[in-house]
């Protein structure tokens, strides 16, 4: 026994001394490799590896250390300190990827694409065929994963190398299709292609990568928009994003099954359908991303099951209903892991619980633009760790509760678009000190707090248009000294600017004071160094004086609707100013247009409109070919339209108006392929309707009125389908009506009733059009007018049948003119008519009895024609009774105009018919009083009988009155007792 013991202490020791000798080993290899200056990988790997640097583009020298022979110490080159062969290969962009700073700061976008590496990857990357580890990401290789001319994959070597655990090729401008050969790579474990150009098919050799954790697919574009079944087989996957892949039909219920998952992102695809409750069964789920589909209906109760979650985005579905962790006892193993809740855009409902405090882990929580009402529960101030709030654009009301102001780390806030009321103080910022982003606007609320009242915060973004911060300027506004963006329009602000304001405020940019009150000068602004140009807006105050200088980084500037005066400002030469929207309307400005407009070339609206601009429009204008409105009514502008704007390629509106315009319509106008709008009216014009009009294909309001317009209507107008609007008025044009004006399909039933607004926030489109007798504006409404109007010329003829075709037409004019014949019997198909004016022609016959079927006739006018006959009663037409409707028809008869009709019945029976119905009356009358006043006095006398002290008040009354009456009389009585006596006295 003692021997054996012997034995078993002697192995113990002899495994003791070999595991230290093996710890020593390890420990001394470990201790050796850590400097790797001297280390070498193999020759065959060091060729592949400088053949891969002579086919990369390295602006910034990232690669700078691949010389010389030790490759282990190269800057992205690994090697395994046992083998010492080259297993990791990681070329990644060194520069963080931020989206936003990438479209929005040209220096960061210049740093970042400076540090990409550019290309192609060499084929010799095969020499390291022990490579484990290969991340290119967030380059620009601009290369086909795919080969040019498509006859093989110019990447399926990476197929070969049998080894890699880890591929990373996302954000690097790839194209072409994924290789099937991606396939052969059994051990891989990490797959990364997003965010690249790539198309066509997924191989389903993918499938047979059983070993995956981590799958990204994003912004690829295959052809199938079925979701493949064989992700489902992939019983490892942890991390599985599908962003933007183009899938869409339901989502795939094995997905479910796939209870590994940590991360699914499913966003912006059209998934539809709803969620089943399956989706209970992913447990470890801690981020789950189905944003951007078609998915509707509620959410299921079992996301309660998701008690790792920590981040969920709904946004921009259409869901439903409540949401299950906000209904009744909130009580849920998500208030302990959720940290960031999307619920944007859909249509989600119900109110916000009072126990949405218990979500202590909350750091975002956005559900703009949902359903969601009631107040704001004030234990949304017990979320310490919340710092983005947005929920915009809801039916919220009530007032903010105070508590907000105890979210010490709230950097966003956001409420605006809805029904909040009440008073905003100081204790709602009490401890914001992190706000940066601050939007109260469109909302009731009044701002209340003292003139010497320091925010704790320092914002860049003050949105709180629509809310009450006047009637004087917010002082605590000046201790803001890093606000990018400041929109206060709308405020009921009634004060000058102060002092400070150009102080803190004039490299600002985006500024938006207007629909205020504001007087006195505007307030001058400096250089800034915006990236992307600033955005002024001081219009609709009553700013007076001159306009101050331009600046060369504003981007839109609108100054309308004040009260400046004097002519435009001098520019220097040197400046380059970069506007794309110019707006001084409503203003008393003078002189010429200046020509360096002309070289505003970025511009693409300029509204100079209703001042009072005198000279010629200069010919330089056809320079500005990005324009797209040009708006000069309601001017003094004379001379001919430049043939210069027929370069104006882009431009879909155009508006000379009241001017002083004169000669003809130049001929190169027919080049605006892309106009919609033509608004020559009330100039002096001299020219007849150009047949090569029809060229405006696109054209919807054309508005010639009140010029010298004259000769035929051209049959060329009759080819602009689109026409809505047509107002040829007040011109010397003579001829017929076409009947072509039949060709008007935008007439028949208002297709082209769509929004005509170009996309400039500051710019609504409008047009003047006379209708029912007056002068109106159409802005948000003019999408729906449909008008002829050819009244005021000489147009002969008769109104031809073919126009009572168009039946979407809102209002017809062709009153003062010299139509003959009669009025077509077909108006009434007309259904959409509202104002039909066919006074002073030589109209005859009859009015149609169709007419009486135009619901919507508000307006009518047959006056001074030669019609005859009865006028037409019943339905609308019953509603316009103005007897100078029909005035100077001296043969038309019927009550409208009180003069019975030689069909009606003898005199004596009419007249017996005008007093039949006064007996009837009469007797219907006393008929109906006796029963009502025997109905009126005994309920009189029954609440007297059964209300003692009703009954006790009206004897009380009664009683009181008579001995009034009785007094009055004796007293009466009395005086002329005396008066008389006395003239007897007297006599």
């Amino acid at each position: 026994m003692e021997t054996q013991v012997r034995c078993v202490v002697v192995i113990l020791f002899i495994f003791a001394l070999f595991f230290i000798a093996l710890g020593v080993g390890v420990g001394l290899q470990i201790s050796g490799d850590d400097n790797q200056s001297n280390v070498s990988c193999t020759e065959v790997e060091l060729k592949g590896l400088l053949k891969l640097r002579e086919s990369l583009i390295d602006h910034s020298n990232r690669l700078s250390s691949w010389v010389g022979e030790y490759c282990c110490t190269w800057t992205g080159v690994g090697c395994s300190k046992r083998t010492r062969r080259v297993v990791k290969l990681d070329l990644h962009n060194p520069i963080p990827y931020d989206e936003y700073l990438y479209y929005s700061d040209s220096n960061y976008m210049k740093k970042y694409d400076g540090a990409s590496l550019q290309g192609e990857i060499s084929p010799s990357i095969l020499n390291l065929r022990h490579l484990h580890y290969i991340d290119l990401s967030f380059n620009n290789f601009w290369g086909h994963i795919l080969s040019a001319d498509g006859s093989f994959n110019a990447y399926s070597f990476l197929g070969s190398l049998k080894n890699l655990r880890y591929l990373d090729l996302s954000h690097s401008h790839f194209e072409g299709q994924i290789p099937p050969q991606f396939g052969n790579l059994s051990n891989l474990q990490h797959l990364n292609l997003g965010f690249n150009n790539l198309r066509g098919p997924i191989p389903d050799t993918l499938g047979s990568l059983l070993s995956l954790t981590f799958l990204d697919l994003s912004l690829t574009s295959f052809d199938s928009p079925i979701m493949r079944s064989w992700f489902c087989k992939m019983s490892s996957l942890v991390h599985l994003r599908l962003s933007g892949v183009s899938y869409g039909g339901p989502i795939l219920p094995c997905l479910w099954n796939l209870t590994s998952l940590t991360v699914l992102d499913l966003s912006s695809n059209s998934f539809e359908g709803s969620v089943p409750s399956g989706i209970g069964n992913l447990t470890q789920l801690t981020v789950l991303d189905l944003s951007h589909n078609k998915l509707e209906g509620e959410i299921p109760n079992t996301i309660r099951n998701l008690c790792s979650l920590s981040s969920f985005h709904l946004f921009y579905n259409e869901f439903t209903g409540e949401v299950p962790f906000f209904q009744g006892n909130t009580s849920t193993c998500l208030q302990k892991s959720l940290k960031e809740l999307d619920l944007e855009l859909n249509k989600f409902s119900g109110f916000l619980p009072n126990q949405l405090g218990e979500f202590r882990m909350l750091e975002v929580f956005v559900i703009s633009e949902n359903l969601f009402s009631g107040p704001i529960p004030a234990s949304i101030g017990i979320l310490s760790s919340l710092k983005v709030l947005y929920a915009s654009d809801n039916q919220l009301n009530g007032s903010i509760p105070s508590s907000l102001g105890q979210l010490s780390r709230l950097e966003s806030l956001d409420v605006s678009n809805n029904s909040l009321d009440g008073i905003v103080s100081e204790l709602h910022f009490a401890k914001l000190t992190r706000l940066v982003w601050l939007d109260m606007s469109s909302n009731l609320l009044i701002m209340n707090v003292s003139i010497q009242w320091v925010p704790p915060f320092q914002l860049q973004y003050i949105l709180m248009s629509s809310c009450k911060l006047g009637p004087q300027f917010p002082t605590w506004l000046q201790t803001q000294k890093h606000v990018e963006w400041l929109l206060i329009s709308n405020a009921y602000i009634s004060d000058t600017i102060p002092d400070w304001f150009e102080n803190v405020y004039s490299r600002i940019n985006h500024l938006d004071i207007s629909h205020n009150q504001i007087c006195g000068k505007l307030p001058k602004f400096q250089e800034s160094n915006a990236t992307h140009g600033r955005y002024l807006y001081l219009n609709s105050n009553k700013f007076e004086g001159p306009l101050t200088p331009f600046l060369s980084d504003v981007m839109s500037l609108d100054l309308s609707d004040n009260l400046l005066s004097g002519n435009f400002p001098l520019v220097d030469d040197n400046i380059h100013i970069t506007f794309r929207v110019l707006r001084v309307s409503n203003n008393n400005l003078t002189g010429d247009i200046p020509k360096y407009i002309c070289k505003m070339m970025a511009l693409l609206l300029l509204d100079l409109s209703t001042n009072k601009i005198s000279g010629t429009l200069p010919w330089c204008m056809g320079d500005l070919d990005q324009l797209v409105v040009l708006d000069l009514r309601n001017n003094y502008l004379g001379g001919h339209i430049p043939n210069s704007l027929g370069s104006l390629q882009y431009l879909s509106s155009l508006h000379l108006r009241n001017n002083m315009f004169h000669g003809n319509i130049p001929l190169t106008l027919q080049k605006l392929t892309s106009l919609r709008i033509l608004d020559l009216g009330d100039n002096e014009l001299n020219d007849i309707i150009p047949s090569w009009i029809e060229e405006m294909s696109n054209l919807r309001f054309l508005i010639l009125r009140s010029n010298r317009f004259h000769g035929y209507i051209s049959p060329q107008l009759c080819h602009i389908s689109a026409l809505q609007v047509l107002d040829l008025s007040h011109n010397y044009i003579t001829g017929s009506i076409p009947r072509c004006f039949a060709n008007f399909t935008a007439m028949v039933a208002n297709l082209n009733a769509t929004d005509i607004d170009d996309g400039f926030s500051q710019y609504t489109e409008s047009i003047l059009n006379y209708i029912k007798g007056v002068e109106l504006k159409y802005t948000s409404t003019l999408r729906f007018l449909t008008s002829i109007d050819v009244s005021n010329n000489h147009i002969v003829g008769e109104i031809p049948e073919e126009l009572m075709d168009l039946i979407g037409l809102r209002s017809f004019n062709a009153s003062k003119n010299h139509l003959n014949g009669s009025i077509p019997e077909k108006i009434g198909n007309m259904k959409a008519l509202e104002s039909l004016d066919l006074s002073r022609n030589k109209l005859s016959g009859s009015i149609p009895p169709s007419l009486s079927a135009v619901n919507f006739l508000s307006y009518l006018n047959l006056s001074f024609n030669n019609l005859s006959g009865r006028i037409p009663t019943g339905n609308q037409l019953q509603t316009l009774n103005d007897p100078s409707i029909y005035m100077g028809n001296n043969q038309l008869c019927g009550p409208q105009i009180f003069k019975s009709c030689p069909s009606d019945t003898s005199s004596d029976d009419h007249h017996h018919d005008q007093h039949v119905p006064e007996s009837e009356e009469r007797l219907a009358f006393y008929t109906a009083i006796g029963p009502g006043f025997l109905v009126g006095f005994l309920t009189i006398c029954g609440i007297l009988h059964f209300k003692k002290s009703w009954r006790y008040a009206w004897f009380q009354f009664v009683e009181n009155t008579c001995d009034n009456l009785l007094v009055a009389v004796a007293v009466k009585a009395t005086w002329m007792r005396r008066k008389f006596h006395k003239d007897e006295m007297g006599g």
